[in-house]
C-alpha cells in the first residue's frame, strides 16, 4: 500500500473521528489543508493488517490538528500529522438564493 494512500486513510479516519462530535454533521464538510511530519517506516504489503490510531492534537474554532499512526502488528508503518478545517457544506446566503 503506497505511503500516501496509508496517509489518506490517517485522515480519513479523523475526519470520521472529529464528524462523530459534531451535532450537525451532515451540513458540514472537512478539508485537509496540509500534512506534517510524514514519515514512512516499513512497506505494507498485501495481507497486512494496518490499524490506524488518531489522536486529536488541537481543536480550535474550525481548525483542528490530528497526529495519526498506522501499524502492522505492532510495528510502525507511517506516521504524520493532519490539519483540517471545517467548514458550512452550504455556503452561507444560498437558502436565501433559492427562495427568489
Amino acid at each position: 500500500m503506497p505511503g500516501v494512500l496509508i496517509l489518506e486513510a490517517v485522515a480519513q479516519t479523523g475526519g470520521l473521528l472529529l464528524l462523530m462530535d459534531i451535532p450537525d454533521r451532515d451540513k458540514m464538510l472537512l478539508y485537509f489543508v496540509a500534512v506534517d511530519g510524514a514519515r514512512f517506516r516499513r512497506p505494507v504489503v498485501p495481507g497486512d493488517q494496518l490499524r490506524i490510531e488518531v489522536n486529536v492534537l488541537n481543536w480550535r474554532g474550525d481548525f483542528c490538528k490530528l497526529e495519526g499512526k498506522a501499524t502492522v502488528n505492532g510495528q510502525l508503518a507511517a506516521e504524520g500529522t493532519v490539519m483540517c478545517k471545517m467548514i458550512d457544506r452550504e455556503p452561507p446566503g444560498k437558502d436565501e438564493e433559492r427562495t427568489r
